[in-house]
């Protein structure tokens, strides 16, 4: 029970920091709001996912595409505190982590293309 606890304080707490670091700067820069930057400047995961499955961003509703990236960075990175935190030993926990960050955004990321796939938002 106090691993779910934990598990759902650092999602909310890592979803609110993703919120205010990388979706509202994502949003004000799109906009260009922010003068002298450039202007189509998007996060490493849209980036990631534009050049993996060619996502089409002028189909795209863009701020739901943000809403989703950061719900799913969230749980990977809370996920994967979760599970290090389980293990006692220093170096296993460092190898499981590495492992499993990669597979589980590879995962998750995917799952995001089968989404935006299914509503027809991919290049062809």
């Amino acid at each position: 029970m106090e691993e779910v606890v934990l598990f759902l304080l650092s999602f909310i707490f890592i979803f609110i920091v993703y919120q205010l670091l990388i979706v509202s700067p994502a949003k004000k820069n799109r906009e260009g709001k922010f003068k002298g930057k450039k202007k189509d400047k998007n996060p490493i995961e849209v980036k990631y996912l534009m050049i993996k499955y060619k996502l089409d961003l002028d189909k795209v509703n863009y701020n739901q595409l943000l809403q989703i990236v950061a719900l799913v960075s969230s749980f990977d990175i809370a996920l994967i505190g979760s599970l290090i935190m389980l293990v006692e030993d220093f170096f296993l926990s460092v190898v499981i982590g590495i492992i499993a960050i990669v597979v589980l955004i590879i995962v998750t990321y995917h799952l995001v293309y089968l989404f935006y796939k299914k509503k027809g938002m991919i290049k062809k």
